[in-house]
């Protein structure tokens, strides 16, 4: 577990992580040999891009390249998704129109959202991808307790490398609000380019509209770019990607759910 090397800040961090996650899930991640189990993942000709490395999500020295941001990924996101997590993530299950046989998580995190899908489409062959290794060694974990069959790859979601019209549906979940905008369009280019005719794009992120009067939320949160996330337009954005029939639809208190179906 990656923490600070002065012991008082050691103690403050497990104090954290104990009050987050709970004892037993403590005691269960530090067991786990970070550098070893991240490797499984790690692309290693991968360069991080600057937008990513040079930021502390959440507040976390190092962002998402640090385990203890994996750990602590699942508490956080259940705190900032009111009322009800589970509940959120499913409206993106709800608002899928076909019955997909490929499927791209795109920005997985932890794998909440991966699950969920394998689960709703158990004969589609379902795929996360994230940037941190470290938030894949804890999906890979949880999609083994659930007996889930996913397959977890580390990579850029603006330049996934899949082949072009080779998904028939792909997701991003509270993905866009954590890249700068110019970040954002370049994936949901990325995304158009993925999706076979007829696929569908399904974006379940941050409610613009409100988070525009909300920064003290943004604040609480330590997030490096969801002032100007929540300033632009997901609609927007999908139209000039080339998605038609793009809908957005307001969920829970904080949330949105877009969505979008390549014609051609």
């Amino acid at each position: 577990m990656s923490t600070s090397q002065n012991p008082i800040g050691q103690l403050l961090l497990k104090s954290m992580l104990r009050l987050l996650i709970g004892e037993n899930k403590l005691q269960f991640y530090e067991t786990i040999d970070w550098q070893h189990q991240s490797d499984r993942f790690r692309q290693p000709n991968l360069i991080y891009p600057h937008y990513y490395s040079s930021q502390n999500f959440h507040g976390i020295e190092g962002g998402y390249l640090n385990s203890v941001a994996a750990i602590t990924y699942d508490p956080v996101t259940a705190f900032a998704s009111p009322p009800n997590e589970a509940w959120i993530r499913q409206q993106l299950i709800g608002v899928i129109k076909n019955q997909p046989r490929k499927i791209l998580d795109l920005g997985c995190g932890t794998g909440s959202a991966t699950l969920m899908l394998k689960q709703a489409f158990g004969q589609a062959n379902v795929i996360g991808l994230d940037l941190s290794p470290y938030m894949l060694v804890v999906a890979d974990y949880k999609a083994q307790q659930a007996g889930l069959n996913i397959e977890w790859l580390h990579g850029l979601a603006e330049a996934t490398g899949f082949e072009e019209a080779s998904f028939d549906l792909v997701t991003a979940s509270f993905l866009l609000h954590e890249t700068p905008p110019k970040i954002s369009q370049f994936i949901l280019r990325e995304c158009f380019r993925l999706l076979k005719p007829g696929g569908q794009l399904i974006i379940l992120d941050g409610n613009q509209k409100r988070l525009r009067h909300a920064k003290w939320l943004i604040k609480i949160f330590k997030e490096p770019y969801s002032t100007v996330y929540a300033a632009e337009s997901v609609d927007d954005w999908m139209k000039t990607a080339g998605l038609e029939a793009v809908q957005t639809e307001y969920v829970g208190w904080i949330n949105q759910v877009t969505s979008g179906i390549k014609i051609n």
